[in-house]
């Protein structure tokens, strides 16, 4: 695993992903084994679709087949938008590692992903 100098960086490529949040824990960024990148991620926004329902979130940082909670249960009221992260956090993901999220009900909660793929 080679974890890019981000002093030195050759290539920086924005990057975004979507999802419609479920009852598994599903990866929203996932930055592979053997990319040879880091990925610094700007931010994730959850909306709750639902005209008339509270949902929960639970978001985690997946590394080495261990989840590390980042937000657990996190209530987001019916119409509302939740930022769990943010681009003030400086978060990273290494090779491997993997950013996921789950909901209580299914086709509720939307997900937006930002990040920097840096190599």
């Amino acid at each position: 695993m080679t974890t890019p100098n981000i002093i030195q960086v050759q290539t920086i490529n924005g990057n975004s992903n979507v999802a419609n949040v479920t009852t598994s824990a599903t990866a929203i960024v996932t930055n592979s084994v053997g990319s040879n990148k880091i990925f610094k991620i700007n931010g994730i926004m959850v909306t709750n679709t639902s005209g008339s329902s509270n949902a929960t979130l639970t978001l985690d940082f997946y590394r080495s087949s261990n989840a590390y909670l980042m937000a657990s249960n996190v209530v987001i009221t019916s119409g509302t938008t939740y930022t769990p992260v943010d681009k003030t956090l400086s978060l990273y993901l290494l090779e491997g590692d993997a950013l996921r999220l789950t909901a209580n009900v299914s086709s509720t909660l939307q997900a937006v992903a930002t990040w920097e793929e840096i190599s």
